[in-house]
C-alpha cells in the first residue's frame, strides 16, 4: 500500500477546492489550477482536506494512487506559495536580460537567443549571471528552466554553461602532452 497515497492534503486558509467527478480544481491567491485524476483513483474532499483512495487493487491503481496524491500536493502548494528555479550562467561573456517579458540571452553565439515564456512563468534577472524562474504549476516551471538550461548546457571540461543553482558539474581532466 502506498504510505504517501493514504495521507489527507490539508486545505491551508485562502485556498477552495472543488471536486466534480475526476476533476479537480484548486483556487487560492496566486491562481487557479485543475486536474483530471485517471478513473482507477478515487478522489473526495471533506473536512477540510483531500482524500485520495484507489477503486481496485491492482497495480496500476495503486502506482496511480500515490502519483494523483502527490500533483495534488503540488496544486495546492503552488497556488499557495508558488514555484521557483533558478539558474545560474558561467562563462565569458554569458549573461541575460529582460526585454519586456522575454528573456534575451548571450551564450557564446554568433546571435542572441530570445526566450518567451509560456503562460503562467514568471521570469526575473537579478543579476546578468542569474535567472529566476517562477510560477504556481510547477511541471512549467521545470520545463521552462530545463529548456532555457538546454541551450547551453555545462559541459564538463571548462564547467561553461547554464546551469542550475547548486547543481554540481562532474569535471573531466584535458588533454597531456
Amino acid at each position: 500500500m502506498s504510505r504517501l497515497g493514504k495521507r489527507p492534503i490539508p486545505a491551508p486558509n485562502g485556498v477552495t477546492i472543488t471536486v466534480k467527478g475526476q476533476d479537480v480544481n484548486v483556487k487560492g491567491p496566486k491562481g487557479t489550477l485543475s486536474f483530471r485524476a485517471h478513473d482507477d483513483v478515487e478522489v473526495s474532499y471533506g473536512d477540510g482536506a483531500l482524500l485520495v483512495k484507489p477503486r481496485f487493487e491492482t497495480a496500476r491503481s495503486r502506482a496511480l494512487w500515490g502519483t494523483t496524491r502527490a500533483v495534488l500536493a503540488n496544486n495546492v502548494k503552488g497556488v499557495t506559495e508558488g514555484f521557483e528555479k533558478n539558474l545560474e550562467m558561467t562563462g565569458v561573456g554569458y549573461r541575460a536580460a529582460m526585454q519586456g517579458k522575454n528573456l534575451q540571452m548571450q551564450l557564446g553565439y554568433s546571435h542572441e537567443i530570445i526566450y518567451t515564456p509560456p503562460e503562467g512563468i514568471t521570469i526575473a534577472v537579478a543579476k546578468p549571471t542569474e535567472v529566476k524562474i517562477s510560477g504556481i504549476d510547477p511541471q512549467a516551471v521545470g520545463q521552462a528552466a530545463a529548456e532555457i538550461r538546454s541551450y547551453r548546457p555545462p559541459e564538463p571540461y571548462k564547467g561553461k554553461g547554464v546551469r542550475y543553482v547548486g547543481e554540481r558539474i562532474r569535471r573531466k581532466e584535458g588533454k597531456k602532452k
